[in-house]
């Protein structure tokens, strides 16, 4: 059975989508990231918590301080990248859960009245949400070059606070001619499905 989703746009969001490491300069828009946004909202997160949170980077004294954070070899990409956003769990998403979960607005006390249970539910759908962010900066014709080195506690503290745990750090922007590694093997279907 072949897939509903043109070809083209198969390419587009995976089989040629590749993390970048290197950008152009030409600048990414607020209606860019509003268009990612208002797109990948929709991606399914348990009860609807929807715990994302995005900071964007577009201050030149904000990258400064953002890099400080980075690991060397994450630097010079960061300096670099046209925009880029520091991806959060909101570890009281439950908050806002009476909005987001109108036919069962008790969840927020019934599931998630403690922080630790709300902690691992926010990291996980947070997770989960940042792959949709990922294929949402694709489908705007843009590349991502998402990244885990970086000193978690310093972005916090740097730019969140103690409800908000960082996930990762994403440069966004067209890519440069040289953007991509070497496009590393994948697992095959058998060694990851397992039908019982």
């Amino acid at each position: 059975m072949s897939l509903v989703l043109d070809p083209a746009a198969q390419d587009l969001l995976f089989r040629e989508a590749r993390t970048a490491n290197a950008f152009t300069d030409e600048p990414v828009t607020e209606e860019q990231v509003q268009a990612i946004y208002d797109l990948v909202k929709y991606g399914p997160t348990a009860f609807n918590q929807s715990p994302l949170r995005v900071v964007l980077v577009r201050s030149a004294e904000a990258r400064e301080r953002l890099v400080r954070h980075m690991a060397e070899g994450n630097r010079p990409k960061t300096a670099a990248a046209p925009l880029v956003a520091i991806l959060a769990a909101d570890n009281e998403f439950h908050e806002e859960l009476p909005r987001l979960l109108p036919h069962f607005p008790q969840a927020k006390d019934a599931f998630f009245s403690e922080r630790a249970v709300r902690e691992q539910s926010a990291s996980l759908n947070a997770a989960l949400q940042a792959a949709y962010f990922i294929v949402g900066v694709r489908a705007a014709g843009l590349a991502a070059g998402p990244m885990t080195g970086f000193d978690f506690a310093g972005v916090q503290k740097e730019f969140l606070d103690d409800d908000h745990t960082p996930l990762m750090v994403v440069n966004i922007g067209k890519p440069a001619e040289d953007a991509w590694f070497q496009r590393s093997p994948r697992l095959s279907y058998d060694d990851v499905i397992t039908t019982v």
